[in-house]
């Protein structure tokens, strides 16, 4: 069995470490850790790039910390380069631990973090280091950043000594965090909340999945519906109709691949209720109506209309890979548009998305929930429609309104809704 190590990064919980240059981030990130994670030195400005460190926090479960450059990093070629990764670490982190040197104190620069996590909604730590030196003036930085905490109050440590580490980690162990809220996947799109009904799972087996195991994705959507005690049945696109005919009525949920959305919705009979993989993770990652509204964007594609396609993973591609060629293939054919077509991977998402008239995102199974919305912020403030993969796929199959109906009525605003208006 994998052990926490192997938690993909997306269902982690992410807590940047941002703070002055010299104010000891990567010293309490290495104490956090228990070992030497980031390199630790007397010159301002060594850590140049952030570093990230997996880790179990107990009781809370897999997290990751991200030690990150000065966010007052002045160099005259990169300061401001620097800096600006730091404050995007902040912008996708689920928590933020201000890091606070006693000689400092708490400036401009810290006063910025903590106004920043205030308006993302995200709780906020802060940290005074080298307690042992500066006993006195870190106790009472702490307690005046009290009031700037989650948690009521401030921490004094020294990370060297590892004096204060283990109430530290104990505080931010038991934060009140936004995604430990429970966010559905499916379970709430079953009657009775899950419990005996039926869910097929079509999970086409390509060239491009992990040899021996399903697509994460598919692995989440399969735990959901054995956590809520589902019946669960998986099967290729090619033993679906066996699957349907063994079943002692219609199953209360159909959850496809995209790329077999077609021969699954004409093997279905009328009204057995069916979605996507990636639809379910447009909701559970993002905004799904954000996403519907995108998908519009394609009637509107002109010749020269330029579109992004984002994934959040670096992988090899295979052949007939979805992003490269099979979107790029449906879109062309069903606009009949020359269109132009670029494509980014991993953290690789522009700043700027203005040059573009539409952006197709993957499932963003790799993200978390607060990177995921903060690149859907950025392209609603560039005023550019966005949609994911599988919500494009059935748009251009002209299935979308069958894809969207079991959310219907399950949220304010439902997606049908958004779609149809």
């Amino acid at each position: 069995m994998a052990g926490m190590d192997a938690s993909p990064r997306g269902v982690r919980v992410h807590f940047a470490l941002l703070g002055r240059r010299n104010a000891g981030k990567s010293s309490l990130l290495n104490a956090i850790a228990g070992q030497p994670a980031a390199v630790v030195s007397p010159v301002a400005g060594t850590t140049t790039d952030p570093v990230s460190k997996a880790m179990e926090l107990l009781p809370l479960g897999p997290v990751v910390f991200t030690d990150t450059p000065g966010i007052d990093d002045d160099d005259p070629r990169l300061g401001a380069a620097r800096a600006g990764r730091a404050r995007a670490a902040l912008a996708t982190a689920d928590a933020a631990v201000l890091v606070i040197h006693p000689e400092t104190g708490i400036g401009a620069p810290e006063r910025e973090v903590a106004a920043a996590a205030a308006e993302r909604k995200i709780p906020l730590v802060p940290v005074v280091t080298h307690a042992g030196v500066w006993r006195e003036a870190a106790e009472r930085l702490a307690a005046a950043a009290g009031g700037m905490s989650a948690t009521g109050k401030g921490y004094a440590v020294d990370s060297p000594a590892g004096e204060g580490i283990a109430a530290l980690r104990e505080a931010l162990s038991r934060l009140p965090l936004e995604r430990l809220e429970a966010r559905p996947l499916l379970a709430d799109l079953l009657p009775g909340g899950g419990a005996g009904a039926v869910v097929v799972f079509v999970t086409p087996i390509d060239s491009a999945a992990p040899k021996g195991r399903l697509i994460l994705p598919q692995q989440q959507a399969v735990r959901d519906a054995l956590d809520h005690a589902a019946v669960s049945v998986v099967v290729r696109e090619t033993e679906l109709r066996a699957a349907l005919d063994a079943l002692a009525g219609p199953p209360a949920l159909v959850v496809t691949d995209s790329q077999a959305f077609k021969a699954v919705a004409e093997t279905l009979p009328d009204g057995v209720p069916l979605t996507s993989f990636s639809i379910l993770f447009a909701r559970l990652k993002g905004d799904l109506a954000q996403c519907v509204e995108g998908a519009r964007a394609v009637d509107a594609l002109r010749d020269g209309s330029r579109v992004l396609i984002a994934e959040a993973c670096t992988h090899h591609r295979q052949g007939d890979d979805i992003a490269t060629i099979k979107i790029p293939r449906m879109l062309r054919q069903k606009t009949g548009k020359t269109l132009e077509i670029s494509h980014v991977a991993g953290g690789d998402y522009p700043a700027d998305l203005a040059e573009y008239d539409l952006v197709v995102h993957c499932g963003a199974c790799m993200l978390t929930r607060n990177e995921m919305l903060a690149r859907l912020a950025k392209a609603r403030a560039a005023g550019v429609p966005i949609t994911n993969y599988g919500v494009l796929i059935a748009k251009l199959l002209g299935i979308l309104d069958r894809a969207l109906e079991p959310f219907g009525g399950r949220l304010g605003r439902t997606e049908c809704e958004a779609w149809r208006n």
